[in-house]
């Protein structure tokens, strides 16, 4: 079902699958602990949060990695602010988001945050100790005219051989160079021409396990 003209999708259970890309929005197993898994334990996250911290994302898709990530700095009582920029080409319709989030009523507080201040647009909205941006659009095109800096990146587009163009070597390289100094990012992809790519833009790539089936997952740095 499409709500507001939002990102075509059709639903496995509890989780939306995109109808454009064939591909659910989070682990079919528990998305919330693929979340805390890849994003959070693959970025040394809240553990490395400070105030000023800054995480960019790549796929926003549903906001659970940043509920997750939220609901992680509250519980490490981190005040913030840690500024949070998420990069999505198809957002999903309103009622879609809230349906896909209510799987986890863990995070139910923060869905319900999430939800207010995206109807208000993309932002910047303080969202507890995050500051969260919303850029809509075609990755290719918003993230080489981002001019900030990130601490940690979420890697979170649809899988590489459904959604290749956010897999690119040209975009990857672009991601790599957002990377402040000793940056970190993560991926649940362990594609080879993902860790290639990411190594010719300079960082530093590592192969650790997986979440779930899938035997392993990607974490990079840049020296």
């Amino acid at each position: 079902m499409v709500e507001g003209g939002g990102a075509p999708v059709e639903w496995r259970g509890a989780v939306p699958v995109s109808r454009r890309f064939g591909d659910p929005y989070f682990s079919l197993e528990d998305g919330l602990a693929e979340a805390r898994h890849v994003f959070l334990g693959g970025n040394g996250l809240p553990e490395r949060a400070r105030p000023g911290f800054r995480i960019l994302e790549m796929g926003f898709g549903t906001g659970l990695n940043c509920l997750a990530t939220l609901a992680a700095l509250r519980r490490a009582g981190q005040a913030g602010p840690v500024f949070y920029t998420a990069f999505e080409a198809y957002p999903l319709a309103p009622g879609d988001r809230a349906r896909a989030l209510a799987a986890f009523p863990e995070l139910s507080r923060e869905a319900v945050e999430l939800d207010g201040l995206l109807a208000r647009g993309g932002g910047p909205h303080a969202l507890g100790p995050l500051v969260l941006t919303l850029v809509t659009g075609d990755a290719r095109e918003t993230l080489p005219a981002w001019t900030g800096e990130a601490d940690a990146a979420y890697l979170d587009g649809f899988a590489p051989a459904r959604n290749p163009e956010m897999w690119e070597a040209p975009l990857l390289a672009v991601l790599a160079a957002r990377l402040a100094p000793g940056g970190t990012l993560a991926t649940y992809s362990a594609a080879g021409a993902v860790r290639r790519a990411l190594e010719a833009a300079g960082l530093l790539v590592e192969r650790r396990p997986g979440f779930g089936r899938k035997r392993h997952m990607t974490v990079a740095r840049r020296p």
